[in-house]
């Protein structure tokens, strides 16, 4: 193990952080060849798994120039389970990947914090995942992370384009700020084009960068899916990468179009600070960034007000952003109210 360990592979501290992990998550399972997970399928007459992976992307750069690894395992949970949800899925249980150059169990130990509580707030279990120290790979306290979720559902509960209808009601869930979508932009904006530090604060906001940049994505498992289980939601659109145009229109059947009222719901002031300074278009923030919304929920009009009533009181903000209208699948954000 010297040999190993002098080639910049510490199999020890690899031992010792996975005994952490153990603690921190209160799985005694973790460190076996494979994750374990009890499957009751009782309450389900047609089972079917429903499995999301992601990443961080480049938001991991600003975690790693802020020397601030807490939230980022929040971060990627949210990505994939949120997926998952919007599958009208119960997620079950997660796996992660960190992969680092030299293995700094402190440093590590913080980014698979972020994960268990990440895992903790979508009610879900951690059973397993992989640290690979790879010193040749990552440099300069660089490391990626990567995960994945799965979750159950009765095959004829899911959510999908058939349960939709012209008139059917979009309410809008605010997100946490950018989430994880669009860091490259942003990077570009804020620190090539533009010489801002973390410890800066933009007009509108409220922190600093590093706070404000690195708030964590929202994990909407506790406050949906009771009410995806009481059949109240016909579809879901989690908003990640390309904005409300891709997202809403993956959610939509050939026969409906999206129509959002822009103006009735709040749009982070980080977003509108990033718009100014990087002399952006509409047509940029609208398919980089999430714009505040971090799931649009369809339900048919007879529902909206019991399923916003529900939602607002599990603690969501909520907003009536929009309609289905007869059309083909297009995503149209009329701005009539600026």
């Amino acid at each position: 193990m010297d040999a190993y360990k002098k080639a910049g592979v510490d199999i020890n501290a690899g031992y010792k952080l996975v005994d952490d992990i153990k603690n921190l998550s209160n799985n005694k399972d973790l460190g076996s060849f494979g994750g374990l997970f009890p499957l009751s399928l009782g309450a389900y007459q047609n089972p079917v798994l429903v499995s999301g992976t992601d990443g961080v992307g480049t938001k991991l750069l600003i975690a790693i120039k802020a020397n601030q690894h807490k939230t980022i395992g929040i971060d990627l949970v949210a990505m994939c389970v949120n997926d998952v949800l919007a599958q009208g899925a119960k997620p079950l249980f997660f796996l992660d990947y960190l992969g680092v150059g030299h293995l700094d169990n402190e440093k590590a130990k913080a980014i698979l914090a972020g994960v268990v509580e990440g895992v903790s707030q979508a009610q879900a279990k951690l059973v397993g995942g992989e640290t690979a120290e790879m010193p040749d790979m990552y440099t300069h306290g660089h490391y990626d992370l990567a995960g994945f979720a799965v979750g159950i559902a009765d095959s004829d509960k899911l959510l999908s384009p058939d349960n939709l209808r012209e008139g059917d009601v979009l309410l809008g869930l605010a997100s946490n700020g950018l989430h994880s979508n669009g860091f490259s932009l942003v990077r570009d904006i804020l620190f090539k084009q533009n010489a801002y530090s973390l410890n800066d604060q933009l007009s509108g906001c409220e922190y600093d960068l590093k706070r404000e940049l690195l708030r964590p994505t929202k994990i909407y498992v506790k406050s949906v899916l009771p009410v995806i289980e009481q059949g109240k939601i016909a579809s879901i659109a989690h908003i990640t990468g390309g904005g409300l145009p891709e997202n809403v229109a993956r959610i939509l059947p050939d026969n409906l179009s999206a129509e959002f009222e822009y103006g009735s719901w709040q749009v982070p002031a980080i977003m509108k600070d990033l718009q100014e300074i990087g002399h952006l278009s509409f047509d940029d923030i609208l398919h980089t960034f999430n714009l505040g919304l971090g799931m649009v929920i369809a339900v048919h009009p007879d529902d909206a007000d019991a399923v916003e009533s529900q939602l607002k009181a599990a603690g969501e903000t909520v907003s009536r952003v929009g309609k289905l209208i007869s059309g083909d699948k297009q995503v149209i954000i009329r701005k009539d109210q600026q």
